[in-house]
């Protein structure tokens, strides 16, 4: 079993930056991929950006250059550094983890989720 816990969302400008952090429980966490997702009312969950247990990284086509996801295994945790955010970036963000050693995308993929951090992007 691996629990996830996030942390860091909260209301900024157009503009800002926010760092997420997703605190993993459990051993095995080095060996899982971690990937970030969203949810935005009325909309489905979205890939927001993933990274493999040996930093290989892939992210969503709308946040690219913006966003980054990296790792700390010795502290079992993931982070999503967020910049130039924008109003459309706003959503719950969810950490999850998956027993793959691919950046998958799928949400179906992931075999563990936290609760979610709530980000909002003020225009």
């Amino acid at each position: 079993q691996v629990q996830l816990v996030e942390s860091g969302g909260g209301l900024v400008q157009a503009g800002g930056s926010l760092r997420l952090s997703c605190v993993a429980s459990g051993r095995t966490f080095r060996s899982y991929t971690m990937g970030w997702f969203r949810q935005a009312p009325g909309k489905e969950r979205e890939f927001v950006a993933a990274i493999t247990w040996s930093g290989i990284a892939a992210y969503a086509d709308p946040v690219k250059g913006r966003f980054t996801i990296f790792r700390d295994n010795a502290k079992n945790t993931v982070y999503l550094q967020m910049n130039s955010l924008k109003p459309e970036d706003t959503a719950r963000y969810f950490c999850a983890a998956s027993n793959t050693i691919h950046p998958v995308i799928r949400p179906d993929s992931y075999d563990y989720w936290g609760q979610g951090t709530q980000v909002t992007v003020s225009s």
